[in-house]
């Protein structure tokens, strides 16, 4: 009797699922290295959507629920065991010249910001060993990325001065050529890299900027890698192999990384990741240009109610492809069986993007895709430098050559 009571009430006990063990294993994984990101636009985003009013924004409470919703929050960051991050400093292409360098020093101003509010939350690395020491506290080591070389204005000075506001990687391009390399979203030029880019290039390996190679043309690819004499990084890219799209990763370009050093971090960008979803994108983009493309063709020209209604039907009749956790597990593989473990990361483009793949809707997510790896069979050592010891190695390499350069004199040269 005593056996049937026991029973029953044990019956009567909630269920508690066990954790998944590989989930548990990525955690353990991200405790000795936590996870550092190479691309997040939360800054771009906090700007774009509260202005100067993003002071007022709590960042502790969970931003999925703003009027204006984000993929970064603070107790998000901590869930995801996020130990560095690389925000982006990102101004339209668009905007050239000295209104490049100021709305740039505004969105520094604004990450700056953000550190120096949530000092218990945040700290400024500008080392290697910065964010080793810091990502020890839980604190997350907070550097940033420049991404397009048009923001300095054709201005060695004005990189030298990102750089001493705490930048530690320029992205050469964005989505427009600029006058000394090429862009992968504008045709290709005779010189892909100017003889004024090489200098741009030796002047950031003097001062310890990690040259970015994502957004620029293959050939810039190839030429900036000639050029630079460290690692280089793609701060958020993914494998053409699988998905044919400019952004992505050509396989010959993979092997020179390897021989170069340097590391791919891999872009959740939904039409980098899924080829499905990146003919939908044309599909619907091409849709939006038949219906009201100015000034002189397109159906509802001067009509925007009816274009709106038009693609509001159009998005019934092609819903958007689903695009998963694992398609960007697939995209890490490939990377790391041409280029080796060694030179693959992580850099999500989180709130640089509108939408993110099944499984990956926000920063507290890194530990499910940790987990996706080790159940494919990587190693907790592999996935530990895929989380944020490889750009770590990177970022040592690029320091402890610009400490032999510093007897150089700095560039004054132009294009």
């Amino acid at each position: 009797m005593r056996t049937l009571i026991l029973a029953a009430l044990l019956l009567a006990q909630p269920v508690i699922a066990a954790e998944d063990p590989f989930l548990a294993r990525a955690h353990a994984v991200l405790k000795a290295q936590p996870i550092i990101d190479g691309h997040n636009d939360w800054a771009e985003q906090l700007r774009g959507g509260y202005g100067e009013k993003w002071w007022g924004v709590d960042l502790t409470a969970d931003s999925r629920k703003f009027a204006h919703p984000l993929q970064t929050d603070i107790p998000r960051l901590h869930a995801g065991q996020v130990g560095g991050q690389f925000w982006s400093v990102w101004v339209p292409a668009n905007i050239t010249g000295p209104a490049a360098v100021k709305a740039t020093l505004e969105e520094i101003d604004i990450i700056r910001g953000i550190v120096a509010r949530y000092p218990k939350d945040f700290e400024l690395a500008g080392t290697a060993a910065d964010v080793r020491r810091i990502q020890k506290t839980g604190k997350v080591a907070s550097m940033m990325g420049v991404e397009g070389g048009s923001q300095i204005d054709n201005d060695l000075a004005v990189l030298r001065q990102y750089y001493a506001l705490g930048v530690r990687y320029m992205t050469l391009t964005h989505v427009r050529h600029n006058d000394w390399a090429d862009s992968a979203n504008e045709a290709p030029r005779a010189e892909p890299v100017t003889a004024f880019g090489k200098v741009v290039i030796n002047e950031m390996n003097r001062i310890g900027m990690i040259i970015d190679i994502s957004h620029v043309s293959p050939g810039t690819m190839k030429a900036a890698m000639a050029a630079s004499i460290v690692p280089v990084m793609f701060s958020h890219s993914s494998a053409r192999a699988l998905v044919d799209h400019p952004r992505n990763v050509p396989d010959d370009v993979l092997t020179l990384l390897a021989a170069n050093g340097g590391v791919v971090m891999v872009n959740y960008a939904p039409g980098y990741v899924s080829r499905a979803r990146q003919e939908w994108e044309a599909a619907r983009a091409g849709m939006i240009a038949s219906s009201s493309a100015p000034p002189y063709s397109g159906l509802y020209i001067g009509q925007p109610e009816r274009a709106a209604a038009a693609l509001a039907e159009w998005d019934k009749a092609h819903p958007a492809p689903p695009v998963t956790l694992a398609q960007v597990a697939d995209h890490i593989d490939h990377l790391a069986k041409v280029a080796g473990h060694d030179h693959v990361g992580i850099g999500s483009d989180l709130d640089g993007i509108d939408t993110t793949p099944t499984g990956l809707e926000g920063v507290e997510t890194y530990p499910a895709l940790i987990a996706e790896l080790l159940k494919r069979g990587w190693s907790e050592a592999d996935c530990a430098k895929l989380a944020g010891g490889n750009i770590l190695r990177v970022m040592d390499a690029v320091e402890k050559v610009s400490a032999g350069m510093q007897g150089q004199v700095p560039s004054a040269a132009t294009p």
